[in-house]
């Protein structure tokens, strides 16, 4: 059984400094409780008081005031701290990012004390929690459920609330734990299951996300003109963005990361990733049919990317997916410029396109 520790010598520390990890830190300082949030790009520690949680809205504030910040060695926090939040910033891509991942849980695990409950908080395909509670045992020689202990908070990003109010743990849910992520949910209750069932609980939601977007794409890419005026006549789907098929991306290659063989379930995850590219293949495509349509000159057009997202969340797959784009796009416009905010679209002289990648 986890042991609850005295609130008045509780600290946590949240390993890394992403939008997700933020929100966590910010949200436990302003209940008094002493947080510690981890630079994991420099290794450093940052003391954050409720006053300065209070003082920066956003992760984003809060990185270009960092020097005005305390810091201590980043070993120093998690040692010295209660509970460990697991929310890095990923930058890798499949397969590259399960080897990233690893190496920054094996930093944490490193500098862990006896009592200590750890927060993973990574999306995570079937058995990967039980892999790190087999690198946590093996490397501090203790035993989780008995005197260590490890909790699966998965944060999603493709639900509205980010946090999917489930949690899976190998001991009863330890009441420090759970008045700390108290309102972090609107519902303000938090499902506890076994760590098992919160894989797989995850990756049905995260699947049920693709299931009516991905057929539904593959379905009118072959569409033309006379299907969609009859589609908008007789039934109402909403706008699919990239954003939108994005979204949900690093899940299922960590899904699909964890299994082995050909199954239906792989196959079907498989599916669901060629959409994303077979979305991006797609858009540019017909920016190859409007050049010719309306017979633009290369020189003479200019591509706007507009896309509104988060540059500290937690997965960096929106990043990656905007670069790929940008790419494309320049094999057939030679001008691509980004743009993540409203613009005026009168400003060039160039003739534009804008391919709008969010509802925003």
């Amino acid at each position: 059984m986890e042991i609850p520790v005295s609130a008045s010598s509780l600290k946590v520390a949240v390993y890394g400094l992403s939008t997700e990890g933020y929100k966590i830190a910010s949200h436990i300082s302003n209940k008094g409780i002493p947080v510690s949030i981890i630079d994991d790009s420099s290794g450093m520690a940052i003391t954050l008081k409720p006053d300065i949680a209070r003082t920066y809205s956003s992760v984003t504030s809060f990185i270009q005031d960092e020097t005005l910040l305390d810091f201590e060695p980043f070993d120093v926090a998690i040692n010295n701290a209660s509970f460990i939040f697991f929310t890095p910033r990923i930058r890798k891509s499949w397969p590259d990012a399960k080897n990233h991942i690893g190496s920054k849980f094996q930093d944490v695990v490193n500098h862990v004390n006896k009592d200590s409950s750890i927060i993973y908080t990574v999306p995570a395909g079937f058995g990967v929690n039980n892999e790190n509670i087999t690198l946590i045992e093996h490397r501090t020689g203790l035993s989780v459920g008995k005197n260590i202990f490890y909790h699966y908070l998965p944060i999603s990003s493709i639900s509205p609330t980010v946090f999917e109010s489930i949690i899976g743990t190998r001991s009863e849910m330890n009441a420090n734990l759970e008045s700390m992520l108290t309102e972090l949910h609107p519902e303000k209750t938090m499902k506890v299951v076994d760590i098992e069932s919160a894989e797989y609980i995850y990756c049905i939601r995260v699947l049920r996300h693709y299931g009516l977007m991905s057929p539904i794409f593959e379905i009118c890419k072959f569409a033309d003109s006379t299907f969609q005026s009859q589609l908008i006549e007789s039934q109402s789907f909403d706008d699919m963005y990239l954003d939108d098929l994005v979204s949900g991306l690093f899940d299922l290659n960590t899904i699909l990361s964890s299994l082995t063989g050909i199954s239906p379930l792989t196959l079907l995850l498989k599916g669901n990733i060629a959409t994303v590219e077979n979305y991006i293949k797609h858009l540019t495509e017909q920016i190859k049919i409007i050049l010719k349509k309306y017979e633009l000159k290369a020189s003479k057009t200019k591509a706007i990317i507009s896309w509104t997202f988060d540059p500290n969340e937690m997965r960096g797959d929106r990043l990656e997916i905007l670069s790929r784009l940008e790419s494309r796009l320049r094999d057939y416009v030679g001008d691509v410029e980004r743009q993540d905010s409203m613009f005026d679209f009168y400003s060039s002289e160039k003739k534009l396109i804008v391919v709008s990648c969010s509802n925003n």
